[in-house]
């Protein structure tokens, strides 16, 4: 392969002639058809594979194609808004890329943007597969507007060395205005802390990991693509037996989402009896909703700093257990389940962790005391379980939508245990369902046996005693089978 010479780079003052029109689109899977960018292929078609540098010269913005034939530069037409930022960092860095992309009457459409090598420039990010990880990350990313797009164009970059936090820098810079203004304006303030020697080595520290944690968000916005209620109906039945009124509520919500494309202003409250499902109704939503989700155990949380984090003027300060959900989901859109929400008024003297909530709950952003900067809460679900409403106060309740859940019937209760869980424990214990076999009279004293309980877990808990006795049974005295009498299991359980 011939050696290129990368260093041209503008002369001081002048500026050189943008060539491509810039393009917004959401999708995530680029291909001919929806290309990333798109390069002039009327002196040349292109080859599907091909390598080279996004170049900096001081006349126009262009690829140079480095062929076997020597060096041959097409200017660039169009390109995805996203990548504008990332296009200008591989340029002014001169890193080698082999571009993927197919010659059609428009131009040369790229779809896919490899790191080859470092023709003779610097590598930046200290991160192996940065440039794969930087370009999944745009993907991801909501479209930016043309507004900043366009103070984008006019904004100088700062002028960055290297230091220890040059995958952080790279990433900044390379994802431009699509991470969310504040945040963008936040980042570059502690950026300048993480690397200045005027503060203390322990404000640097925190600095760097809150940046850490905030870049490995992914920002998204508030836009909600359309949900199949065939899917999601086949999804609740998959997860629970009965609860019509509470599938048609989910139902409801589900074309409340296809409508706005944005989420309802309230989430879901699910009072019921212990064990009656509340939390499986809450994981099976998230499924629906295709998102992350974490869980908030009301129960456990006495003091409102565990929410919000501590500040960082102390040695040992953390994110608060709401930022950490949020980092450990990667993504600003997720699920909240809240549970034993009647126990969040429980407070030790140092405030109120309900009061945390509402601020979370009225999706207008929430502040951590650690992070510092105001984080978009608008693709943030809601949805809470309690035992006792009654203990809820009404300023939590008003920002929920509340489903009653009754508890089964012994009937309900029969077909739960038969349909669903004695098969499900069954299964985990790499069983036949005719090894272990629970009908008529069985069925009855099984469910005789936890009348005076609420819920299925106590079912549950029957179903995999009685399916490891029959396993017992059937090691030890070489059974084939083991039907259960209503005596057999009186005395079992």
């Amino acid at each position: 392969m011939p050696v290129f010479d990368f260093s041209n780079t503008p002369e001081p003052g002048v500026q050189s002639e943008c060539t491509y029109t810039v393009f917004y689109t959401d999708k995530g899977n680029p291909s001919p058809e929806h290309p990333i960018l798109v390069l002039d292929n009327k002196k040349r078609s292109w080859r599907h594979h091909s390598h080279g540098i996004f170049t900096n010269p001081i006349k126009r913005t262009s690829f140079e194609f480095q062929e076997e034939d020597g060096a041959d530069q097409a200017d660039i037409l169009t390109i995805d808004a996203r990548f504008t930022s990332l296009l200008k960092w591989l340029g002014e860095n001169h890193i080698l890329v082999c571009l993927s992309g197919e010659n059609r009457p428009e131009g040369y459409a790229v779809y896919r943007i490899r790191e080859m090598a470092f023709g003779g420039g610097t590598k930046l990010s200290a991160e192996d597969g940065f440039l794969q990880f930087m370009i999944e990350r745009l993907l991801a990313s909501p479209a930016p507007s043309a507004e900043s797009v366009d103070e984008e164009a006019d904004e100088d970059g700062d002028d960055m060395k290297l230091t220890s936090l040059q995958s952080i820098t790279d990433f900044m810079n390379c994802a431009g205005r699509t991470l969310p203004d504040n945040i963008r304006l936040w980042a570059r303030r502690n950026l300048a802390v993480a690397r200045s020697h005027e503060v203390t080595p322990e404000e640097r520290r925190h600095a760097q990991r809150a940046l850490s944690i905030m870049m490995n968000i992914q920002w998204k916005n508030d836009y909600f693509e359309s949900i199949d209620p065939v899917e999601a109906r086949r999804i609740l039945d998959e997860e629970l037996y009965g609860m019509e009124r509470v599938k048609q509520r989910i139902i409801e919500t589900i074309i409340q989402i296809n409508r706005t494309h944005t989420l309802p202003a309230y989430g879901l409250l699910l009072v019921g009896p212990a064990g009656t499902g509340k939390s499986q109704v809450a994981y099976a939503v998230a499924r629906i909703l295709k998102l992350p989700w974490t869980t908030l155990d009301m129960s456990s949380i006495n003091d409102p700093e565990q929410l919000t984090g501590s500040s960082r003027i102390y040695a040992n300060a953390k994110p608060g257990i709401i930022m950490e959900a949020f980092s450990m989901a990667g993504e600003s859109n997720l699920v909240f389940i809240i549970n034993e929400l009647d126990k969040a008024a429980a407070g030790k003297g140092n405030g109120n962790p309900a009061d945390v909530l509402l601020t979370l709950l009225d999706n207008l952003g929430f502040t951590d005391n650690y992070i510092e900067c105001m984080i978009p809460t608008s693709g943030v679900y809601p949805i809470a379980t309690a035992n006792d409403k009654s203990q809820i106060s009404a300023p939590l309740m008003s920002r929920f939508a509340v489903i009653d859940i009754p508890d089964y019937t012994p009937e309900e209760k029969k077909i739960i245990f038969s349909k669903f869980a004695l098969p499900r424990v069954l299964s985990r214990m790499g069983m036949k369902p005719s090894e272990c076999i629970v009908e008529g009279e069985a069925l009855e004293a099984v469910v005789e046996r936890y009348a005076d309980t609420t819920g299925i877990r106590d079912l549950e808990q029957a179903a995999e005693h009685l399916a490891a006795n029959a396993l017992y049974q059937i090691e030890v005295n070489h059974v084939s089978e083991v039907v259960f009498d209503a005596a057999s299991v009186r005395e079992l359980l």
